[in-house]
């Protein structure tokens, strides 16, 4: 299905009416809104952004405040509620990044007990700028909405609270993810961060949060997407502080490697737009997280 034709779907979706949910799903269901909180508009970009000698004005590419919340099938609130957010790269957007990585079939395959958030930033634009989720406490202002929109939907209780979260980012993604991490206002909750060929710069506040919070960090980076050299650098960072990453191929790993090792690198051979989908990744971290499997009934 074309990217647009699956926004319209996604819009239409969220037009509808949906009634109040049990604690439990019986249906999958994706809802497509509007946040006060999104990244954009923000006044980082009011006045549009330039890269190279190509201009993307603010009207077309930083206007949109759109979220998508996918609630899979069997979802379970059990009073606290897990989270895997994802963040799109450069020139792409909310609905190509559903579409194009099969995000909401490797969470549903995946078995997990989470709901997925994925929010607009930069739209169609070579940008890796975060807007409002860089600011101080912006990414706890956005959790805080994304449960208001939860409760008004009946997906979850009144009085659920946040259980574990999980930041997932393609590209360039990183950059609102480093900064979720120092200053986004729930570094405790985050539990893992995942970096699909995105480690392009902000290792640093990478590895605070991670012996902050003794969170694992899995980053997945090819030969030709830039990224190479800067996870070489990493590991080599982390050796020299006595730490033993993990540090093997996306084909060779074992799923008990991926569940036991707090530093995952993982070399592929896979194209830039090719990690977070081919070999179903996003799927393989998410079954080997921190989250918890769909109850049983």
């Amino acid at each position: 299905m074309k990217p647009i034709l699956f926004c319209a779907l996604l819009l239409n979706i969220a037009a509808a009416e949906l009634p109040p949910l049990p604690a439990k799903t019986n249906s999958s269901q994706t809802i497509i809104t509007r946040f006060v909180s999104a990244p954009f508009p923000h006044s980082s970009r009011a006045e549009g952004h330039k890269y190279k000698e190509e201009f993307f004005p603010a009207d077309k590419h930083y206007a949109d405040s759109t979220v998508a919340l996918f609630v899979p099938e069997g979802f379970t609130d059990r009073g606290r509620v897990d989270f895997v957010i994802h963040f799109h790269g450069w020139r792409n957007t909310v609905a190509g990044a559903l579409e194009q990585f099969k995000l909401t079939r490797q969470l549903t395959d995946s078995g997990r007990n989470a709901i997925l958030i994925v929010p607009e930033g930069p739209r169609n634009a070579p940008d890796s700028a975060g807007g409002k989720l860089e600011d101080p406490d912006g990414f706890k202002r956005f959790m805080d909405e994304v449960f208001n929109v939860l409760r008004q939907r009946g997906v979850i209780n009144k009085n659920s609270t946040v259980g574990k979260i999980i930041l997932s980012g393609h590209s360039g993604g990183y950059k609102v993810m480093s900064s979720i991490v120092e200053r986004g206002g729930l570094p405790d909750q985050i539990r893992e961060v995942w970096l699909f060929d995105g480690l392009y710069a902000e290792g640093g506040k990478f590895l605070a949060w991670s012996e902050q919070a003794k969170g694992r960090l899995l980053n997945i980076y090819t030969d030709n997407g830039g990224t190479k050299t800067r996870a070489e650098e990493m590991l080599a960072e982390l050796k020299q502080r006595g730490t033993n990453p993990l540090a093997t191929t996306d084909v060779a790993v074992t799923s008990m490697e991926l569940t036991t090792n707090r530093f995952i690198f993982l070399h592929t051979d896979m194209t830039h737009n090719d990690v977070v989908a081919k070999r179903k990744t996003f799927q393989k971290f998410l079954e080997t997280s921190c989250l918890e499997k769909m109850p049983e009934h």
